[in-house]
């Protein structure tokens, strides 16, 4: 199955996560088929704290791919409502 999670990056104490479409059977950091925003959950200043290519996320929930609840959190924080086919 096809998730739309976070992968860990950035330097100890100061992550940064991209939001990638991935299988499920790869490992968190391992390969995507897809990068589709990322998440910097310690901005500050000018930096941005959020960027998501909702256009593509559709997509793949169209496609069938499901999101991770952070990952859900995340879109909707975006200013978008999560599609119903991933609240199931």
């Amino acid at each position: 199955m096809v998730k739309i999670r976070l992968t860990r990056g950035g330097a100890k104490k100061r992550p940064f996560y991209h939001v990638i479409v991935t299988d499920e059977r790869n490992k968190r950091d391992g390969r995507a088929i897809e990068r589709v925003g990322f998440y910097n959950p310690v901005a500050s200043g000018n930096d941005l704290r959020l960027q998501l290519d909702t256009a593509r996320i559709d997509h793949w929930v169209g496609h069938g791919a499901q999101m991770t609840d952070k990952v859900r959190a995340l879109y909707k924080e975006a200013g978008r409502q999560a599609p119903a086919a991933a609240a199931a």
